[in-house]
């Protein structure tokens, strides 16, 4: 979605310069923005002054318009109503490089501590509780924020909320979505009705598609995470190979239908923030954009609802600190392929040819000079020295000049000093203060911090990793006797036979 927003704006102020002031704070009226209130944590930058993002991405199942009841239904007794659920979760975490990405669903049913919290604009609040995750959006979208963070760890920057009209208007303004599914299907909760094969959906029967929970997997809202990593793939498979950007009226019908559809909170709130923004997720290529869900396990109290699983544990670690998924093929993610292309960069300069100036910044005695040791002893010039910091360091650094990145990694490797260790100075070599947090020995153990899971296949274990560029993926329709018609159980494809005098969703 956030891809498809961004280049749709980015190609709009392009293509519309004459008129472009007035189509500027057209579409900037358009967007809803609210006040993340700080809720979501703090992202660290890499070596380089690089962060990464994280977004949560909602999907609400509000019926606070007459078009959303009418999409949505359940609105027969009580009309238009207040408040929503955050029936679809995901994290979109974008690497500090920017060269992947990753799309993690939490299962709506997924039970977990609420924090206390207070919607500014309603003013209804909590003081917190234990709950399904996906009911803290009552209490404002920063509240659903904040249960995420608290929940994986993942610091978030950032939101975007769809409800029911919002995803019509997207699927409509790209010319509908094709997608597969393996079996005829008709989910009777849903309404979702398609015969075996590849269809094109927009408008409704794309709402109907993304909302199936009945239809897919096990009839539960894991099979609909899935089905929903399916939709979004082919959308930003479609919008790459379109030629909409070449057509200024579709470019412009683009822009106005995604920023009608979307409310973010006040970081993205105009065009130019989530212009910005969607630069940096078009750097992402297909093959590059991970989908996964969350790991569950059932709830012992309550089987309809689910828990943290074994593994999600290790994919929230792996996202929280930066690193690429593998697909569970047990192959590199080319973002990983990247990474050892810029290690191989790295070790091109010799370790003979590369001298380090070591600073104690610690009380303890000769710390400077056993790693200074210890890197000559590896092979690093005999030009490297020692000294004393010019004052006392808590953490361990190691600043390099322009143009020695590479150097400074190599050295980094050989001590056992992660990147987040790795600063720009603003002298000319390397300079390595030994801290408070390196007391005894010449590898660096961390201090006691967490460090970043080695095993990235481990994350995807169990978590129907797939990525964006899998154009050949069908929905499996559920084999189980998850929908009811006429009163009698049975499944989505018997419920298909059943129903021929009913139109397909794509009819």
């Amino acid at each position: 979605m956030l891809k498809i927003l961004g280049v749709c704006l980015s190609a709009l102020i392009v293509v519309t310069a004459g008129a472009g002031w007035w189509f500027y704070q057209h579409l900037n009226g358009n967007i809803h923005s609210f006040s993340l209130d700080g809720k979501g944590g703090t992202e660290k930058a890499d070596a380089f002054g690089r962060t990464p993002i994280n977004i949560l991405v909602m999907g609400s199942d509000g019926r606070t318009s007459k078009t959303d009841c009418k999409l949505g239904g359940g609105c027969s007794a009580t009309g238009v109503q207040t408040g929503s659920n955050a029936d679809v979760q995901m994290v979109m975490h974008i690497s500090a490089d920017r060269s992947n990405a990753t799309v993690m669903s939490i299962p709506r049913d997924t039970m977990t501590k609420v924090p206390a919290c207070k919607d500014s604009a309603s003013g209804q609040s909590t003081n917190g509780y234990y709950g399904q995750i996906n009911s803290a959006l009552q209490y404002g979208p920063a509240c659903q924020v904040a249960t995420v963070h608290q929940l994986t760890g993942i610091p978030i920057d950032h939101f975007v909320k769809l409800d029911f009209s919002g995803v019509v208007k997207m699927s409509d303004a790209v010319g509908g979505v094709p997608v597969c599914v393996s079996d005829d299907v008709y989910d009777t909760y849903s309404h979702l009705k398609l015969s075996e094969g590849t269809h094109t959906l927009k408008g409704v029967a794309a709402l109907e598609f993304v909302r199936s929970r009945h239809g897919f997997g096990d009839g539960s809202d894991l099979g609909r995470t899935i089905s929903q990593h399916i939709f979004l793939s082919a959308m930003i498979r479609k919008f790459k190979s379109a030629g909409t950007l070449t057509d200024p009226g579709a470019v412009y019908g683009l822009a106005d239908a995604a920023t009608k559809a979307l409310a973010v909170d006040d970081g993205l709130g105009s065009v130019k923030k989530l212009i910005a923004l969607a630069d940096d997720v078009n750097k992402v290529p297909a093959k590059r954009i991970t989908f996964a869900t969350m790991q569950t396990a059932p709830d012992p109290a309550d089987e309809d609802r689910v828990v943290v699983g074994a593994g999600a544990r290790t994919l929230f670690s792996t996202i929280a600190h930066d690193r690429p998924l593998t697909t569970g093929s047990g192959k590199k993610s080319a973002a990983a392929s990247a990474t050892a292309k810029a290690t191989a960069t790295a070790a091109a300069v010799p370790a003979s040819e590369i001298a380090v100036t070591v600073e104690n910044g610690t009380p303890i005695t000769g710390r400077a000079s056993a790693v200074a040791a210890a890197l000559t002893g590896q092979g690093f010039s005999t030009g490297t020295t020692t000294g004393n910091a010019p004052s006392p360091a808590t953490t361990t650094m190691l600043a390099y000049g322009t143009g020695r990145e590479a150097e400074a990694r190599t050295v980094a490797r050989a001590l056992g000093l992660p990147a987040s260790h790795l600063e720009r100075g603003t002298g000319t070599g390397l300079t390595l203060v030994v801290g408070a947090d390196w007391p005894g020995g010449t590898r660096f153990t961390g201090g006691g911090s967490a460090p970043a899971p080695a095993d990235t296949k481990a994350a995807v274990s169990g978590a129907h990793a797939s990525t964006a560029d899998q154009a050949k993926t069908c929905a499996k329709v559920s084999p189980y006797k998850t929908v009811t018609l006429g009163g009698v159980s049975m499944t989505p494809s018997q419920a298909y036979a059943a129903a021929r005098s009913k139109p397909d969703s794509d009819d």
